[in-house]
């Protein structure tokens, strides 16, 4: 598995994301997302991204029991705060930041945590002076060894990249959501700053099994939360309207190398971006796990695939909820 620095350390180019071992995804029970991980890691996977909000907590502590079995794994994690409380800009303060990290780090089990990232927070929250003088606080502490944020635009991922503490961005990219390519990616990579290439599937669009008459369950948030019911609508399906979603992943599909499923040529395509550090795609079973991981491996996509993506996009979301002008 290729890696890439980050912090200081060396990642896997493909992560793990673990959202759905916690919750609004459908029932995973322990045993498969243990599972899971272990598949991941087997897989030369090194970086998991969790919260603390997944589940509750679920999420944190079943990769803290993993990291206990597999002491001597090397994984990377990073994990979030902030979505547990009310979503006002009073409540990001040094106090409330200290009880967070408190928490995860006896759900992960350790003492200092690798990444910390505000959580999409609401917008104020990255122009706050205060608020980065807080999180330096928690390295100081070794509360934490470095923070990120895990943004919901463009614009909010330009604005933490103002702040010289700031170690990584989190932001949803994939081959139905180019903006990031315009001016978040070339920042980040000159100012030596880590890209987690969240929402890479696009909540699962561009692996091309689903047709419009696909039911989700009614504890997924694909299906309560097609236009942002309950957070931003750009986590479900990266925004996009589902139909014309399907409609685009079937072309999508049909640029697959020989050899790649459709989710593995979405992952291949996020690598190759300058600027990319780790794609964070879910998995709710080892197989998923394992497919995701050989991604890596794929040879480099040829110049008129990457032409093709672009069009497809332009032709398909150009004028809805992200364009790219």
């Amino acid at each position: 598995m290729e890696k890439r620095k980050m912090c200081g350390r060396e990642v896997s180019v493909v992560g793990l994301g673990t959202w759905q071992l916690g919750a609004d995804w459908g029932d995973v029970e322990e045993k498969d997302a243990l599972a899971v991980l272990d598949a991941a890691v087997e897989s030369g996977v090194t970086f998991f991204d969790t919260a603390d909000v997944y589940g509750d907590g679920r999420s944190e502590t079943l990769i803290g029991r993993y990291l206990r079995d597999r002491p001597d794994a090397g994984i990377f994690v990073a994990t979030k705060m902030g979505r547990r409380m009310e979503q006002i800009p009073e409540n990001y303060v040094l106090e409330n930041f200290r009880a967070w990290t408190d928490r995860s780090r006896k759900n992960l089990g350790v003492d200092t945590l690798d990444l910390v990232q505000l959580h999409c927070p609401p917008t104020p929250v990255y122009s706050s002076g205060e608020v980065f003088d807080a999180l330096d606080t928690l390295v100081e502490e070794q509360r934490i060894a470095a923070y990120g944020v895990s943004v919901e635009t463009c614009a909010e991922a330009l604005t933490a990249l103002t702040r010289p503490g700031t170690a990584s961005i989190q932001i949803i990219f994939n081959a139905f959501r180019l903006k990031p390519l315009e001016e978040v990616l070339p920042r980040a990579a000159a100012q030596g700053v880590g890209i987690i290439a969240r929402v890479p599937l696009a909540s699962g669009l561009l692996s091309g099994r689903y047709t419009r008459e696909t039911v989700f369950a009614a504890d997924d948030h694909r299906t309560y939360n097609r236009h942002g019911e309950a957070f931003d609508q750009g986590e479900t399906f990266s925004g996009v309207d589902f139909a014309t979603g399907v409609e685009a992943a079937g072309e999508f599909s049909a640029l697959a190398p020989e050899g790649a499923t459709p989710a593995q040529t979405a992952l291949r395509w996020i690598i190759q971006q300058p600027g990319v550090t780790t794609v964070i795609p879910g998995a709710r079973n080892p197989a998923q796990a394992r497919a995701n991981a050989e991604a890596a491996a794929l040879p480099a996509l040829p110049a008129e695939t990457l032409t093709a993506i672009t069009e497809l996009y332009d032709r398909s979301f150009r004028a809805q909820v992200h364009p790219r002008w």
